[in-house]
């Protein structure tokens, strides 16, 4: 007889409660072991470093001190500083670039090593200039803030493509894969947007800034002990003609009607929906008759804001995921636009006069502005997803993905000469409440173009027959939830698009 057999049976049931809590209390660590056997425990530590230390906390971080830099460094006006952010964030336009080089272009051997050592010590260098450097001239200073974004990118492109690969030779893990990339980015940013206030606070703007070249670091770290296959007997002389016939099949898959117009609405709905974002960050910081929030408080707001993402993206998977794309798009537009009174509320003073606190109505905005902003984002996420012929799917989305960056450019650029032309500055907010209301209903204009988007079931395809060839003819069907497959490498961005 076994000893449990000897028990009473209510202790028999306390041990089989207990082992389940400690399993429950376990299980991620178990989950987290059985990917490192499977897939090697250098690829699953590059995950958590690119993905949660680099670009989860790295990019929040970034954020929030690079706001401070521009105001309190280099005492730059709001539009010049909207215009700016928008100049840091141009090598993220060029990802298909960077996709390009790590697929067809080894370095002695080995294609994705390099490129994170690479990554990595473009983003140390600049960051730690950047920090101990005084009086900084501002041409030099934003060529280094646009070396450090660049570093980001290629450690994105990068490990995207060793996901990929991953994926490919584990399908069956292919979900747990974006699972655990979900994890890492979204409890990074997390913890960058929390933790960035108050090292603001402590050290300056400056300070944090040079405080990334700690994860930088860590990427190069993932270039040393990363996992690949050496390349022998690399023939460089094709490199040209592999660029070649890349660029012509991206030609003529922009050349259908069917990839076109969904890419000419993506790139004018994210373009009309102007940023004014800097503009707001001035008025909670310098108004005199503003709320005068503190670096913990901005940090605070702007996690808030990735919770509300989060609640985004799960409001689409369990609602609207299976609707039309026009119709989610309408209701998206719609709220996006709604949502854009909140802020002009506030700088009313509405609030006030009806006794809710500044700070309780900057974090409803936030929770409810980004949530609503990923909810916009999911469908144009899938959409993007079907619009990749088969053969160059990875660095065809890495293309949508930057017409994408090029919209929230103009929006950026756009809303800068808004602000610029408005005369708000950093001591006048007299006509904020203005942009905000062009900003409102510009973020409505683009329900006049929901023409453009298939009005097709979310689940069949949309590319004619030929485009998808090899995958029909390889007997491949595309996954369930494509949706989520794409999701956390853009995570860190989604505060462009609000």
């Amino acid at each position: 007889m076994d000893d449990e057999d000897g028990l009473p049976l209510q202790a028999q049931k306390e041990k089989v409660a207990k082992i389940g809590m400690f399993g429950q209390i376990l299980s991620p660590f178990s989950w987290l072991k059985r990917l490192s056997d499977e897939l090697h425990w250098s690829f699953v530590l590059g995950v958590v470093i690119v993905y949660g230390i680099n670009q989860g906390i790295g990019l929040a971080l970034s954020r929030v001190g690079t706001q401070y830099y521009m105001k309190d460094e280099q005492k730059l006006q709001p539009s010049e500083a909207q215009v700016y952010h928008a100049m840091i964030m141009m090598p993220w336009i060029v990802k298909p670039l960077w996709g390009l080089l790590t697929d067809i272009v080894p370095i002695a051997g080995r294609r994705r090593r390099p490129y994170f050592v690479f990554a990595g010590a473009v983003s140390v260098v600049s960051m730690i200039i950047l920090s101990l450097k005084k009086d900084m001239y501002l041409g030099l200073a934003l060529l280094l803030l646009i070396c450090g974004s660049a570093g980001a990118a290629i450690g994105d492109v990068t490990i995207d493509a060793c996901v990929t690969e991953n994926s490919i030779a584990h399908p069956s893990l292919a979900g747990e894969m974006q699972s655990l990339c979900g994890l890492c980015s979204s409890m990074g940013q997390l913890i960058g947007f929390i933790s960035s206030g108050f090292l603001v606070h402590l050290i300056g703007s400056k300070g944090a800034l040079g405080v990334l070249s700690i994860p930088a670091t860590l990427v190069i770290v993932v270039g040393i002990i990363i996992q690949e296959p050496v390349i022998r007997n690399v023939s460089y002389k094709r490199v040209s003609q592999k660029f070649q016939d890349a660029g012509r099949a991206m030609w003529i898959a922009l050349r259908s009607p069917v990839v076109w117009r969904p890419c000419l609405y993506m790139y004018l709905s994210l373009a009309v929906s102007l940023h004014i974002h800097e503009g707001m960050f001035y008025w909670y910081t310098d108004a005199p008759n503003g709320p005068s929030f503190s670096q913990e408080a901005v940090g605070s707001i702007s996690a808030v804001g990735a919770v509300g993402s989060l609640l985004g993206v799960l409001l689409y998977q369990n609602a609207f995921r299976m609707q039309p794309f026009r119709r989610v798009l309408l209701l998206a537009q719609l709220l996006y636009g709604a949502s854009g009174m909140i802020d002009l509320m506030l700088v009313l003073r509405i609030n006030l006069i009806v006794g809710v606190p500044d700070y309780v109505v900057v974090v409803f905005d936030a929770a409810v502005t980004h949530m609503i902003g990923r909810l916009k984002w999911m469908p144009l996420l899938v959409l993007s997803s079907k619009l990749c012929p088969s053969g160059i799917e990875g660095t065809f989305f890495a293309l949508l993905m930057s017409i994408d960056h090029v919209g929230s450019f103009t929006a950026s650029w756009c809303g800068g000469l808004l602000l610029h032309t408005l005369n708000v500055t950093r001591t006048t907010f007299d006509n904020l409440w203005l942009a905000i209301l062009i900003r409102s209903l510009c973020r409505l204009l683009p329900i006049g173009i929901l023409f453009l988007i298939p009005s097709t079931d979310p689940n069949v395809a949309i590319l004619p027959a030929d485009m998808l060839m090899s995958k029909r003819g390889e007997g491949l069907s595309e996954p369930a939830n494509t949706e989520m497959e794409s999701l956390i490498s853009r995570t860190g961005h989604s505060s462009q698009h609000s």
